[in-house]
């Protein structure tokens, strides 16, 4: 595809045989279970993908964010779920410790986790709202986590801006455990659930970050986050756009197939343009990333957009399908489902709007 190097052809076309092979084969079995895809993930965490942003030394694969929305999108293409789990592992917890932590945290935490040996979750969210301590509620990955990074307020006079901190807590450590698991409209393969902490005491040398600076680094994590979220997004819309081509050229209606009318035609034409400019302005974030700039307007503008336009071109694929594409015997209904939380998880769209405006009023 334009834009990208001989070396990141190839991991696309690695990663999606991967996920042809490894994945769409269970896609439908993990969906009506809820199943987590264990074997998958350690598989994934063989190929380095656990670990796409972070150095070699550290256990990672030395990418960049271009192999990394590469990634996501062709994993997201087939299955959203292996996907998800992979930009959380990825962007949200690992980042945190890589972005904030110490050295010897980085190499006591990240090693394990870009590795795949061990699996993440970043606890933010909580059933109210803030940061505060108690319990973190939609959790990606919080059941089966080794470890997660948890904001928590450690100053209550200074608010959220100077006054919440991030910890790295581990699985065993006394209080801690996971709660209600979510049964979710989509993404029903990716773990969703409460981290609740009772009584948990965690030593001073799991302080990730500053006093203080969790709101901070959380923000600049999110960053990052926003451009996987965007590639989550695009592999779902060309997962959908596939199947809607494919349907629209094999489905007969009239004495010949139904690409041939040009409703259907106009149809597919604005989710293929729709989905070339998400994937460049996706493009575009994570160039500006992996050169070191700030990427806080890109990446939203990149997230709010890919998703908006992935639920539209998903849609699409389900109307083109016709009643095929509200059962089960069609990919058409789950990319529908999977592809709605693009525009709610790590910020809803109206907080990209929100951080857009922002960032333009600031004169960037």
């Amino acid at each position: 595809m334009f834009g990208l190097t001989e070396e990141q052809e190839q991991l696309r076309s690695a990663v999606r045989a991967f996920a042809e092979g490894e994945v769409r084969p269970f896609v439908s079995e993990w969906d009506e279970k809820s199943e987590f895809p264990h074997d998958v993930v350690k598989k994934l965490g063989a190929m380095g993908l656990m670990g796409v942003i972070f150095p070699e030394e550290l256990g990672g694969a030395g990418m960049g964010y271009v192999e990394y929305v590469v990634a996501i999108e062709e994993l997201s293409r087939v299955d959203g779920s292996v996907g998800i789990i992979v930009a959380s592992h990825n962007s949200l917890c690992t980042n945190h410790i890589m972005l904030a932590g110490n050295p010897e945290q980085r190499k006591r935490w990240v090693t394990k986790l870009a590795s795949g040996e061990w699996l993440g979750a970043w606890g933010l969210t909580e059933p109210g709202s803030g940061s505060d301590n108690g319990g973190k509620t939609f959790i990606t990955n919080g059941t089966y986590a080794d470890c997660a990074v948890v904001l928590a307020l450690t100053d209550k006079e200074k608010g959220t801006h100077g006054g919440i901190s991030a910890f790295l807590v581990e699985r065993g450590t006394p209080g801690f455990r996971s709660g209600r698991k979510e049964n979710k409209l989509g993404l029903r393969a990716s773990d969703t659930a409460e981290l609740i902490f009772e009584d948990c005491v965690v030593p001073e040398e799991n302080l990730v970050g500053a006093v203080g600076s969790g709101f901070k680094d959380a923000m600049r994590v999110l960053d990052g986050g926003r451009i996987s979220i965007a590639a989550l997004a695009l592999g779902m819309a060309r997962g959908a756009l596939d199947a809607a081509l494919k349907y629209a050229q094999e489905r007969h209606q009239f004495g010949k197939a139904i690409s041939e009318f040009q409703a259907i035609q106009f149809k597919l034409a604005t989710m293929a343009t729709e989905l070339d400019a998400a994937w460049l302005l996706t493009m575009r974030a994570a160039q500006m990333k992996d050169a070191g700039m700030t990427v806080t307007k890109e990446s939203a503008m990149a997230k709010l957009f890919a998703s908006e336009a992935a639920c539209r071109i998903c849609d699409e694929g389900v109307q083109i399908h016709g009643g095929y594409g509200f059962i089960k015997d069609f990919p058409a209904e789950k990319f529908y489902r999977d592809v709605k939380l693009c525009t709610i998880g790590e910020g809803t769209s109206e907080i990209q709007r929100m951080v857009i405006a922002r960032e333009m009023l600031r004169g960037r």
